[in-house]
């Protein structure tokens, strides 16, 4: 029946290795009106010895993409009893916060045992984007500056700061240019940028340095990519040198497809596509 449903309290889903299911597990105890819902995760038994933080991480990843992606919930959280000690480690390098402890919840073989909830909220809800305004001229020149940065773009040379204003002043009047601003809770981490030119439109992503490491790229992209196609219909081409596995990486999370090999500056490089659903 929960096929017919057009709000079903649970959503189950098949977890498949080369087409063989070895678990399952969804979303359960789902509340439409707030978009909360409950994890629950089950594995062929066998794997939970040497592959029990292996699998949960990849389910938990892909639920999130569901969940917070598709669905737009606002959280999910686990309800285990303490009974797992292996599990919260887990749940918090996923992200998962601890919630509560709900104490002498059930009685098993003549012992209370307590049930522990962790919660992992939306991120995309805590992310915002506005388009560049004339006074982050210095903020953009900063992040483009970064030695990182220019490590790993297809020019390393630095950059003269007049010529940095002279190239966003451009920018600012510029049609076929969208520079996106991209803040998390409340602090401008960094600057998605799309170019049109010649019927086809590249992205580039700049990062602050301190909000590195913590899968802001991929949310960045997500969200300013939905943008640009609230504007633009041309599919958006991302060239990464092959080396950058990082970016990659990013740009796969946020949906971005391989498209071809690429030679770039006589660098190496990947080019990925993503196109309007």
């Amino acid at each position: 029946k929960l096929f017919e449903v057009q709000e079903p309290n649970q959503i189950l889903f098949s977890y498949l290795k080369n087409d063989i299911c070895i678990g399952y597990g969804g979303i359960v105890h789902i509340d439409w009106g707030i978009k909360t819902a409950e994890v629950s995760f089950i594995m062929d038994t066998k794997l939970e010895k040497d592959f029990f933080e292996f699998h949960w991480t990849i389910f938990l990843s892909l639920l999130k993409k569901v969940a917070f992606n598709e669905l737009q919930f606002n959280s999910i959280f686990t309800y285990a009893y303490d009974l797992r000690p292996h599990l919260y480690p887990v749940l918090e390098k996923n992200n998962f916060d601890f919630k509560s402890k709900n104490q002498n919840e059930i009685e098993i073989d003549g012992k209370m045992i307590d049930a522990i909830i962790h919660e992992c909220k939306n991120p995309y809800n805590d992310l915002k984007i506005r388009e560049i305004v004339k006074e982050d001229v210095k903020l953009i020149y900063k992040w483009s500056n970064d030695t990182e940065v220019r490590k790993q773009s297809f020019n390393s040379n630095s950059i003269n700061f007049k010529e940095h204003k002279n190239w966003f002043n451009r920018k600012l009047i510029n049609s076929n240019s969208l520079l996106l601003i991209n803040e998390y809770k409340g602090s401008k981490i960094g600057l998605v940028r799309f170019e049109i030119e010649d019927n086809k439109c590249k992205v580039g992503v700049l990062l602050d340095e301190i909000f590195r490491g913590k899968g802001l790229s991929s949310l960045m992209l997500i969200k300013s990519s939905k943008y640009y196609f609230k504007r633009f219909k041309l599919p958006i081409y991302a060239y990464i040198k092959a080396s950058n596995i990082p970016s990659v990486r990013a740009f796969e999370k946020a949906g971005y497809k391989f498209f071809k090999k690429n030679i770039v500056n006589g660098i190496n490089s990947l080019e990925y596509k993503l196109e309007k659903l």
